[in-house]
């Protein structure tokens, strides 16, 4: 098996979750339809093409530096000018995530990454007020899904581990797709069938935590330089 892996990190994220009305929420770790989303802006798609191949890729992510829950509200108008009302909109700010995409057709893998070199339109994390930083593309692994997200060093800045590594106990969390009715799995409304604005429409997928990656940094130099990520 080959997995494609990304980096998604930036100032603000926001992925979707049960979003209603005025309230607009964020599940704490990136959606399987929220990643569909970005490729498909990647490739070009319109929003009412069809996403069963990128439906089937195995998915998986890493929760490399959670963040931090962010609450910001709007004030919007009616339609006739005449009242106003808030809108509560939630974000995770300063996260980063490594998701990872697995198929057999190593091909299929190479066509995206090409694509999100050269992405067609914007690409943004969930929302579209919410870019992503660089680099987004780590490359393709010939490695089994679970077995990639393991194996791939911590993506935060040295300093940044040195400091989280007793904040987060050194354990980064791992969720992947899962068949459905697998012990422990649990089920999420999450498989976009169509992104289409008159008539959206979702399925659900199983996923299950897969336990956590723990890093032995007790090595690592604590002085922080303030010009790293500019680098």
């Amino acid at each position: 098996m080959n997995t494609l892996l990304l980096r998604l990190a930036g100032p603000l994220q926001a992925w979707g979750d049960e979003s209603k009305f005025e309230y607009r929420k964020t599940e704490s770790f990136p959606t399987k339809s929220g990643i569909i989303g970005l490729l498909s802006a990647a490739l070009g798609r319109r929003r009412d093409e069809v996403l069963d191949d990128l439906n089937v890729l195995n998915f998986g992510i890493r929760i490399d530096q959670p963040g931090e829950l962010l609450h910001d509200f709007h004030t919007a108008r009616t339609a006739d000018n005449k009242n106003t009302y808030v809108t509560h909109r939630y974000y995770l700010s300063d996260a980063i995530f490594l998701v990872g995409l697995e198929t057999d057709d190593k091909e299929k893998l190479k066509n995206l990454e090409e694509a999100l070199k050269q992405p067609v339109y914007s690409l943004f994390l969930g929302r579209r007020s919410c870019p992503p930083t660089l680099p987004i593309i780590l490359g393709i692994r010939e490695l089994p899904l679970l077995e990639a997200l393991q194996k791939e060093p911590w993506l935060v800045t040295d300093w940044r581990q040195k400091k989280d590594k007793f904040r987060l106990n050194n354990k980064l969390p791992v969720i992947t797709d899962a068949e459905a009715g697998l012990a422990g799995s649990f089920l999420k409304k999450d498989l976009p069938k169509s992104f289409s604005p008159f008539k959206r429409e979702y399925g659900y997928r199983a996923l299950v935590h897969q336990g956590y990656v723990e890093f032995n940094n007790d090595t690592l130099e604590t002085e922080h330089d303030p010009l790293e990520e500019l680098r």
